[in-house]
């Protein structure tokens, strides 16, 4: 009997579409992101208030506000878990909806809204955020803007 896979990533079968694998692309590139983002901040926490544990992280990254900007990166990418466990295909209607949402949100702006803020001074601090933000980028080429609409 073989083994389950993990519904988050490529399956290596009839269910990889063309807009599956897009998906699973677009949510692999959030988790380096964030988890570059998580690795700043955590910098940023411990100049401040010195070293912190990985328990200790854990709790930060959910209760203090220095790391609260980060929760949008987590909920897109639950958004994006839950179509990829779903039973039904991904089809390529919600890849073109969840890229342009990710175009949307990840818009680093100097008076964007907090999140878009935030991402942008990220981006001017640390060269690892412009490497993954370049990989995030790289995948929006996939879908041309306006594809949603079509």
């Amino acid at each position: 009997m073989a083994e389950d896979q993990s519904p988050y990533v490529n399956q290596g079968n009839w269910r990889d579409t063309p807009a599956r694998q897009k998906l699973v692309a677009l949510r692999e590139a959030l988790l380096r992101l964030h988890k570059t983002l998580l690795e700043m901040e955590r910098r940023e926490y411990q100049k401040v208030h010195g070293s912190v544990s990985a328990g200790e992280l854990f709790r930060l990254v959910v209760d203090d506000p220095q790391f609260s900007w980060l929760h949008n990166i987590s909920e897109f990418v639950v958004r994006i878990d839950e179509a990829l466990a779903a039973d039904a295909e991904i089809t390529p209607e919600d890849t073109r909806g969840a890229i342009s949402l990710a175009r949307k949100i990840f818009a680093p702006t100097e008076t964007g809204d907090g999140f878009q803020k935030k991402y942008f001074d990220a981006i001017q601090k640390d060269p690892a955020v412009v490497m993954e933000h370049a990989e995030l980028v790289r995948l929006f080429h996939i879908e041309p803007p306006g594809a949603e609409n079509q």
